[in-house]
């Protein structure tokens, strides 16, 4: 990608939608800043050239003004960063279904929403790069984020299924994958007000560490952002960016231990077809 790009950032109040959005603006883009409140991002407009908007993901027809507005004014949205997620710690019997819920209404639907707001106006002009936010989580399941997770393994196969749908008329996606980062995210993530005594030593311990690890943890937002902008604007993108040590080696460790299932199985698995006739 040659410069100047339109880039349409979605959950820059805090975290790495902030991070995201003031390197982008620090490296000259343009960028659309949006937050369900609006006020929180507006001294990002003070770092160039912003377009500042409020945005709550999970409203589509709000979506669909967000990029119709930004098309007016910039021309076009090339790069879509679908961030704005929430989470919730409990374990999975722990978890309520409005909670439960509402994850997947921000974290899959509201980025569904985005999606479907941008890609008319990039298959029109046959380009633009689709950027999902995911987490590790959204490759290996973890104690106390069972639906989170599965809110961001949904989004990892939209993802698959958007990529090949769409890279034949000149859009791209890439899914991004960090590890823990110091950002907001645990600190204002709710939590169980009722818990299991039963999964204390697993969701409970997972809990109190994830309590336990805020302002502590490794990932670094502000490399993270310089990360996903190197990426978006290589020559050849990455399908995948996993971001931190932790979650090159989950996903590294994931991958070992199914590629030994399978082969283990493989006969099984070869097998519940029905039988090749004879020659």
């Amino acid at each position: 990608m040659s410069k100047q790009h339109s880039w349409l950032v979605t959950g820059c109040s805090t975290g790495f939608g902030r991070f995201i959005a003031t390197h982008l603006l620090e490296r000259g883009e343009r960028v659309i800043v949006t937050a369900r409140n609006a006020e929180q991002v507006r001294d990002l407009a003070d770092l160039g050239e912003a377009l500042i908007l409020p945005l709550d993901v999970t409203d589509a027809e709000q979506a669909k003004a967000v990029v119709a507005q930004a098309e007016r004014l910039f021309g076009s949205v090339d790069v879509l960063v679908n961030n704005a997620g929430i989470g919730y710690f409990a374990a999975v019997e722990e978890t309520d279904p409005q909670s439960a819920r509402r994850l997947f209404e921000v974290n899959f639907f509201g980025s569904a929403n985005m999606i479907h707001a941008v890609l008319p106006g990039m298959r029109q002009r046959g380009r633009g790069m689709i950027v999902n936010l995911t987490s590790i989580g959204g490759l290996a399941g973890f104690p106390a984020v069972g639906y989170y997770c599965a809110s961001k393994f949904a989004l990892e196969g939209l993802s698959e299924t958007l990529r090949a749908e769409v890279e034949p008329l000149g859009i791209g996606v890439m899914t991004v994958e960090p590890s823990a980062f110091r950002t907001e995210w645990a600190g204002s993530a709710t939590q169980v007000s009722e818990s299991i005594a039963d999964y204390d030593a697993t969701a409970g311990q997972a809990r109190r560490a994830y309590d336990a690890s805020i302002g502590r943890q490794e990932g670094d937002p502000a490399r993270a952002a310089a990360a996903i902008y190197s990426a978006v604007t290589a020559a050849q993108p990455p399908q995948r960016l996993l971001l931190g040590n932790r979650a090159v080696d989950v996903a590294m460790d994931k991958l070992s231990a199914m590629q030994t299932e399978f082969r283990t199985w493989e006969r099984v698995s070869r097998g519940a077809d029905f039988p090749l006739p004879e020659a």
